[in-house]
């Protein structure tokens, strides 16, 4: 995937600024698809060159007006042509399982600091994770309507298509269902770093 996807996702669920991509490439995008500021404003001025999305100026109260971008028809061909593409699944590179296993030519106890310090940001990813699920899809602010982050872009407060077709719960049950897998993998990486963990300790030094 290429982060023109990501971002032609995200601009469908919601049109927004550079800013507010940003800020979701930092919240929810980031469960899948990382990107930095100034990748994600060189790759949308790229993407308006190719007419992949528009602008518009937006006026804003007591703030400098705001360029909001949008998906246009050539981007949704673009993504509905990569959407119907086959995937390979994706090779595992683990650095740390490598050292895992190097260190059964050294000492498995030298490695046990750096298998915690691996274990602390994973849970600290969990508990990010987490967090937002119970701020966007479980918690009492998500399930108010009225909550601009709760109504999916092209609905009513009542979270109905404007032609009346149903509940437009799609865009919100697929973005909990990726939530759901990143939450469901930090958990499986910290059972097995505890795991490691209790392994290391038991080939301590003189194994």
């Amino acid at each position: 995937m290429a982060i023109e996807h990501a971002i032609l996702v995200s601009l469908l669920e919601k049109p927004g600024s550079g800013y507010e991509l940003s800020r979701r490439f930092e919240r929810s995008i980031g469960y899948f698809w990382t990107a930095t500021h100034q990748q994600i404003y060189r790759v949308l001025k790229r993407m308006e060159g190719d007419g992949w999305v528009e602008v518009r100026e937006v006026s804003q109260e007591g703030r400098p007006d705001k360029k909001e971008y949008s998906v246009a028809a050539p981007g949704r061909d673009a993504l509905s042509q990569w959407l119907h593409e086959p995937i390979e699944p994706e090779s595992v590179r683990h650095d740390l399982a490598v050292k895992i296993r190097g260190s059964a030519f050294d000492d498995p106890a030298a490695l046990i600091r750096e298998v915690r310090r691996y274990r602390q940001v994973h849970a600290e990813r969990l508990a990010h994770y987490l967090a937002g699920e119970e701020r966007d899809f479980t918690g009492v602010r998500a399930s108010d309507p009225a909550s601009p982050d709760t109504a999916p872009s092209g609905t009513d407060p009542s979270g109905t298509t404007p032609s009346g077709a149903g509940p437009l719960d799609a865009g919100r049950e697929l973005q909990h269902v990726v939530l759901r897998g990143g939450i469901a993998y930090e958990r499986m990486t910290l059972a097995w770093l505890d795991d490691v963990l209790a392994t290391l300790h038991r080939l301590g030094p003189g194994h």
